[in-house]
């Protein structure tokens, strides 16, 4: 047993070394300024650049629209799945498994030719504004969709998660007796019981978008934080470095304040 104990330890020891030294050689290197010594210059920096205020705006706003847009597509869809149709489930899963393996090159390269073939084949109808809305720099819309199918995956598995916990289809028969209608039944007998799950599939969904380069640097060269921080890099590597480590870290503090908000839900539902 203490063997074990010892592996156990060991295993955890390389783990928090293989993260936390590229972490802290980071740090170092935003801090050390050779013939200054220590300096937290490129901290103080960091919100007076031009471009870090709109560029994290834009990244938040399109968080929050994709999480809004991605709960609001599965959660009646993983719903209906585990009422009506459970055996549909692998097809579902594979589904939403594949924007896993399409390479986000080949994905942007689909995205790029849709939008080329709308406003020259739709250019005499309505749609042609639609093309032309969802690609305003202020707020690419098409962002937002690119995201809500890259965030599937991870979406699917957090809702799956929550959902096998709960007897979805005991609660919505209690409420249904009750007299309430679906909807109703949905948002107030399911939704609570699955707050652990949403605020999962949210916290993935906006680590996705903050992190995200590929898609926003080759769709339309939009700038939203991860380009940013791309862009400065170029000419301001200790910046870019402390925007990096700055972003690390309210990552985790949303990941803590995650796991202690699915605490309490856990220990309020337990009470």
């Amino acid at each position: 047993m203490a063997r074990l104990n010892l592996w156990r330890w060991g295993v955890f020891g390389l783990a928090g070394l293989y993260f936390l030294v590229p972490l802290a050689a980071s740090v170092v290197f935003t801090v050390d300024v050779p013939g200054q010594g220590l300096t937290f210059d490129a901290y103080t920096r960091i919100f007076s650049t031009e471009g870090f205020v709109s560029s994290l705006l834009l990244s938040l706003e399109l968080a929050a629209a994709t999480i809004a847009l991605v709960l609001l597509l599965m959660v009646p869809a993983m719903v209906a799945l585990r009422l009506g149709a459970p055996r549909l489930r692998p097809v579902v899963e594979v589904v939403c498994s594949l924007p896993l393996v399409v390479p986000p090159i080949a994905f942007v390269a689909g995205i790029r030719t849709v939008l080329q073939w709308g406003p020259e084949h739709l250019s005499r109808t309505p749609l042609f504004q639609t093309f032309v809305a969802i690609q305003n720099p202020d707020f690419p819309f098409v962002l937002v969709l690119a995201y809500v199918v890259m965030a599937l995956p991870f979406v699917y598995r957090a809702l799956d998660a929550g959902l096998r916990a709960v007897d979805v289809r005991t609660l919505v028969e209690a409420a249904r007796s009750c007299g309430a209608g679906w909807p109703q039944a949905i948002a107030q007998a399911v939704l609570p019981n699955l707050k652990g799950a949403l605020l999962n599939a949210s916290f993935l969904t906006l680590a996705l978008v903050l992190g995200e380069f590929t898609v926003a640097q080759l769709l339309g060269g939009y700038q939203p934080f991860a380009v940013w921080i791309v862009n400065v890099s170029g000419s301001q590597a200790q910046l870019s470095v402390a925007v990096s480590v700055l972003s690390l870290l309210v990552t985790w503090v949303l990941l803590l304040a995650l796991a202690g908000v699915g605490g309490r839900t856990r220990t309020t539902s337990r009470g």
